[in-house]
Parts: structure tokens; C-alpha cells; sequence
């Protein structure tokens, strides 16, 4: 199993940026997909995720302002980031999870991709 996140950058506040995922070695679609952030000094933080159906959740920081989608074809999931913050700065990682409308849980059994570093600039 093989997760790879790239699309980080530098940014300004207010600025948009759009995180891929790419996926390999499981059946994709029978997998929902998390999306993580870790700033220095802070807690790992559960920003949003989707399911194998669709169902997304996103944490209450970034709802309303990022979005994820999945493309089957590609083994893609993506988060799109519009109206970024500062405190939007962090590593961000993709991961194998479980997803409902109101959950983004880890598992045992999740697979960690290496992290995309997002710096939103004031």
C-alpha cells in the first residue's frame, strides 16, 4: 500500500491551493481516504475525509472552505483549499481511515503517505 501527497506550496492568506493523494497497491474504491495536518509544536488534527461512496466530513476548522473529492481512474483523492489562513500552515499527510458524515477515525490497519508541506504567508 502506497499513498502520495503532493500539491503543497507557499501561499498568501486568502489564497487556494489543491493537495493530491495518489493511491496504489489496494483496490482503491473499497478504501476511504483522511487527509491529516501537523504544524510544529501542535497535535496531529483530522482535517477532513471520504469514503468509498462519497460521504465526506470535514473537520469544523476548514469547513466551508476545503473540499474533497476522489477520482476512481486515477486512484486520486484531493483536497481543494480556498480562503487559506496562517493558521492553515502545517505538514500535510494522507491516510487510509474510517470515514463517515460525522467522523474521520484512524484504524489499526490505517497507511500513512509522506506529508505536503502547505505555508500560508500573512
Amino acid at each position: 500500500v502506497q499513498l502520495q501527497a503532493s500539491g503543497g506550496g507557499l501561499v498568501q492568506a486568502g489564497g487556494s491551493l489543491r493537495l493530491s493523494c495518489a493511491a496504489s497497491g489496494f483496490t482503491f474504491d473499497d478504501y476511504s481516504i483522511g487527509w491529516f495536518r501537523q504544524a510544529p509544536g501542535k497535535e496531529r488534527e483530522g482535517v477532513s475525509c471520504i469514503s468509498g461512496i462519497g460521504d465526506t466530513y470535514y473537520a469544523d476548522s476548514v469547513g466551508g472552505r476545503f473540499t474533497m473529492s476522489r477520482d476512481s481512474a486515477k486512484a486520486t483523492v484531493y483536497l481543494q483549499m480556498h480562503s487559506l489562513k496562517p493558521e492553515d500552515t502545517a505538514n500535510y499527510y494522507c491516510a487510509t481511515v474510517d470515514c463517515g458524515s460525522y467522523y474521520l477515525r484512524t484504524t489499526g490497519m490505517s497507511h500513512w503517505g509522506k506529508g505536503t508541506q502547505v505555508t500560508v504567508s500573512s
